[in-house]
């Protein structure tokens, strides 16, 4: 879809979090803030994100706006997968910007490319603190019967000055899809990253963790460092819950050892 093309049901959120942490949002259509959690304690907040729709199709647009000012520790995550559905023609699209000047954790939970979608999924960011993603993307659904044999999906995860990454996920493409050098017949790509404005402490370490982890783990994938301030994560897999199990493992190293911070996870994870 166009840039300047109108959306067909259009969606933004806003969130803002200060302080010691609290959270104001704003949105528009059907996109919200379910709810505000502090398991943790008053420091960090966990904010529940929404979109009872329960997906997209062809010409949906949602947008979220986070920003998180200095000394807060935001955790954003969903209750459920998104789902981006077939789409006759138009794009649909999420597209995530994130202004981190204290420290975000964006942590959806998987991604679902339905068979015949065309979809686009955006996080961009401007990272002045420190910043913790994943994605977990599932294409198709073959136990259903519907694998993923048409469609398209744009995957852009973009740190300002730091990260670029691009992916455009074609079903058609069989060199993509299955060659040695693509996805190799997997259906499932996971990613999780730290980074952060300065150098990373004692980032050799987490990444000879991460790299145990994922040996452990028996999948596909690898870990690297860059500059000193970004720890990427990459795994492939041909099902979600070895990959979800790995990069959840991962995440609560990394939040330990770099942040001091417990391997706690969210509580609608579990539900």
């Amino acid at each position: 879809m166009p840039a300047d093309a109108p959306a067909r049901w259009p969606a933004r959120l806003r969130l803002q979090a200060s302080g010691a942490t609290s959270v104001h949002a704003a949105h528009e259509g059907p996109l919200r803030l379910l709810k505000t959690l502090y398991p943790e304690g008053p420091q960090i907040a966990h904010a529940v994100v929404v979109h009872p729709p329960g997906g997209l199709v062809g010409g949906d647009r949602l947008t979220i706006e986070i920003d998180v000012a200095a000394g807060a520790h935001l955790l954003v995550t969903t209750p459920a997968a998104t789902r981006f559905y077939r789409s006759a023609q138009l794009e649909a699209v999420q597209e995530v910007r994130a202004q981190v000047a204290g420290r975000l954790e964006w942590l959806p939970q998987e991604t679902l490319a339905y068979r015949g979608c065309r979809a686009r999924n955006q996080l961009q960011v401007s990272l002045q603190g420190q910043l913790m993603a994943s994605e977990l993307l599932a294409l198709g659904l073959p136990e259903a019967g519907e694998p993923f044999d048409q469609g398209e999906m744009l995957q852009h995860l973009e740190i300002d000055g730091l990260w670029l990454d691009r992916a455009r996920i074609r079903a058609e493409d069989e060199a993509l899809m299955r060659g040695p050098c693509g996805l190799a017949g997997a259906r499932v790509m996971g990613t999780l990253l730290l980074a952060q404005a300065g150098p990373i402490e004692a980032a050799e370490s987490l990444l000879l963790h991460a790299r145990g982890q994922l040996q452990a783990s028996g999948l596909r994938g690898g870990a690297t460092l860059l500059h000193g301030r970004l720890l990427l994560l990459r795994v492939l897999a041909a099902d979600l819950e070895p990959a979800t199990a790995l990069l959840r493992a991962v995440r609560g190293l990394w939040r330990r050892l770099a942040w001091g911070v417990a391997e706690h996870e969210p509580r609608i994870w579990g539900t």
